[in-house]
């Protein structure tokens, strides 16, 4: 039985006055990668790609944990764009040859009212052909299950988003060799 499952999560928050600019920080995709999952679970393939292996996920009686390789890129204004590129189920082959994931995220900064806000959105899309155990369980039932676990999963890297996001942005731009930086930047600016 081939099923889909949908979620999306929006993010919109205020960043905090530093320093630096967090357009600044978010040219730096890989610290965007380590404020969504713990670092133990990210391996960077290259400068633009991870591996994310999640969190063992628990629907109807299957536990899976999917490994997903994501592009992660930042442009000049500092907006960044995530995408997954490929997914594996370990340890249940059936369900591996079976599934299909697509993540497609942003996050940019912008002004309003003299102060800087970060706007997010993300959105999970899986594809699955379940095993013959399934195909008695009403289709319906199965979709509300799986959207809300999708939905919970984006809630939980929202939560980590903002906050590891925010104290790592607040440390980095307090960190002495980014204030000696800044200095050196404001140094070269011409006068005016």
């Amino acid at each position: 039985m081939h099923t889909q499952f949908v979620a999306s999560q929006t993010v919109d928050m205020v960043v905090p006055e530093q320093p630096i600019a967090i357009q600044h920080y978010l040219r730096q995709p890989q610290r965007l990668v380590r404020a969504l999952a713990d670092s133990s679970r990210i391996e960077q393939l290259s400068e633009e790609y991870f591996r994310l292996k999640m969190r063992p996920l628990s629907f109807m009686t299957l536990s899976i944990q999917p490994t997903v390789d994501m592009k992660v890129w930042a442009a000049s204004d500092g907006t960044v764009r995530l995408q997954s590129v490929a997914c594996e189920i370990r340890g249940i082959e059936y369900i591996n040859d079976r599934f299909s994931l697509n993540l497609i995220g942003k996050l940019a900064p912008y002004q309003h009212n003299d102060k800087t806000f970060l706007k997010g959105i993300a959105n999970l899309e899986v594809q699955v052909e379940l095993p013959p155990p399934f195909w008695l369980t009403p289709k319906p039932l199965l979709e509300a299950t799986g959207n809300g676990l999708l939905k919970s999963v984006l809630l939980t890297v929202k939560q980590r988003l903002m906050h590891q996001l925010l104290s790592d942005y607040c440390q980095w731009a307090n960190s002495s060799t980014n204030a000696d930086l800044l200095s050196s930047i404001s140094a070269l600016a011409p006068n005016n």
